[in-house]
């Protein structure tokens, strides 16, 4: 667990330093710049959540042929992956004007408005490189190999803050960019990542050791697996962040302060839970390879063992979240003063605070969720999941649309339903449902 988890959370965790830099960096320029990125960013990935659900499931396939003793068939996997790519980024383009539009349905302020269509209209020709990555993690942390994937990140990691630090503020004789220059720089940021990944894949020892140049071809029967078992976590993910994205807009519809309170706890609730997608992955690689081998006992031992990886990185949040708050949410105080910033100051402290009581229940979701993945029973995750998020979603409706009460009252209750649904992913877990599921056979031709 900790040799494929750990590359995966320093992963992860380079992703999310990546962000956090950015509106770090933004927050500089004044709290709109900052949320402009979040809202921003978030919508362009929402218009490849989908996709991304999708070819992220093909890490629990290629770890089920592998652990059938059949490696030479999960390059086939991810040779399907990019098939599905290049009919999903033209769609994506496609629906570009509708997001437009989604800003200003959600009245947005203006001052937040028009940065926020310059990074989104950025972003959204980067989704490419974004589809791509995930591909080809999803195959190295399949086969157990995270190590490329988290050199990969750090690279990319490196790259994006350097490029952006000079790109926003103008440095070494470059006319300084603001926002436009954050979306240029995450992007190409991303495209250093890509090229790693891409250079050990095509690699000799990756090749020889996969038979990696014969899988490029449309293979109909895993295709039909990739969709079939991809498609609700594709839907999952869509639904889910759909979910999330509105919530954070509604939240930002409530005004700059309490948008700014908003940006600067889910920007540290980021940090704490994207490495804990390291450990769900690592979870979902091991379960799919021992489920291929039909052995559920070290895949449930797996499933624990990603559990307690979890609870003692959360422990460490956890501590961090309750006795350095406001340290943390100094960071993001403006170069200049800030109004805006002085009154949201106390709102965001106390949503930091609140979150620190669920970073633990998050760690215990991203394990079940993993395991459930990696067996395959993923139209029930779907279900779940998608009925928390909208949960949740509605929670916001109802606290700031009907009733007028605060963000603090409409995030506690979030936290709370977190809280209850990880009690309903445990009780799925423990059923065992998901042992019996089998998704490779032992036919060779499937």
């Amino acid at each position: 667990m900790l040799v494929i988890a750990l590359p995966m959370m320093i992963s992860h965790a380079c992703d999310t330093i990546m962000t956090f830099t950015d509106r770090m960096f933004l927050s500089r320029l004044g709290p709109e710049m900052m949320n402009a990125a979040m809202s921003g960013g978030m919508t362009s990935l929402m218009m490849m959540t989908f996709f991304m659900g999708l070819i992220g499931y093909s890490t629990a396939l290629v770890a089920q042929y592998l652990g059938a003793n059949r490696k030479h068939t999960s390059p086939v996997v991810t040779a399907q992956v990019f098939l599905v790519i290049l009919v999903a980024y033209p769609l994506i383009l496609l629906l570009k004007p509708l997001a437009s539009r989604f800003f200003v349905i959600m009245h947005i302020p203006d001052e937040q408005l028009a940065p926020q269509m310059i990074y989104f209209n950025i972003m959204i020709f980067g989704t490419i490189i974004g589809l791509l990555r995930t591909a080809l993690s999803s195959y190295f942390s399949g086969i157990g190999k995270t190590r490329i994937v988290m050199i990969a990140a750090i690279l990319s990691m490196i790259v994006n803050v350097g490029v952006n630090y000079v790109l926003i503020f103008g440095k070494f004789g470059v006319a300084p960019m603001g926002i436009r220059g954050a979306a240029i720089g995450t992007i190409i940021g991303g495209v250093s990542g890509l090229l790693v990944l891409i250079a050990a894949y095509l690699g000799r020892a990756n090749r020889l050791e996969f038979n990696v140049m014969q899988s490029f071809r449309y293979y109909p029967q895993i295709m039909k697996k990739l969709l079939s078992y991809g498609y609700p976590a594709g839907l999952e993910f869509m639904f889910n962040f759909f979910a999330f994205n509105l919530m954070i807009l509604i939240f930002h519809s409530a005004g700059s302060v309490t948008a700014t309170a908003t940006t600067i706890m889910f920007n540290w609730d980021m940090v704490s839970y994207v490495p804990l997608i390291g450990i769900e992955v690592a979870v979902t690689s091991l379960v799919g390879r021992y489920m291929g081998a039909g052995d559920t006992a070290l895949a449930t031992k797996s499933a624990l063992s990603g559990l307690k990886t979890g609870a003692f990185y959360s422990v460490f949040i956890l501590i961090l979240f309750v006795f350095f708050t406001e340290q943390l949410v100094l960071i993001f105080r403006p170069a200049t003063g800030s109004d805006i910033f002085d009154q949201a100051f106390p709102t965001a402290v106390f949503m930091l605070r609140v979150a620190s009581i669920y970073v633990l229940v998050e760690a215990a979701i991203a394990a079940f969720v993993g395991a459930l993945r990696g067996a395959g029973d993923t139209r029930w995750s779907m279900v779940a999941s998608v009925i928390l998020h909208y949960s949740m979603l509605l929670v916001s409706i109802l606290v700031f649309k009907v009733f007028h009460l605060s963000a603090e009252i409409a995030w506690i209750i979030v936290v709370f339903l977190f809280m209850l649904f990880s009690v309903v992913f445990y009780l799925r877990f423990r059923s065992g449902k998901w042992k019996k599921i089998r998704i490779v056979e032992q036919n060779p031709e499937v």
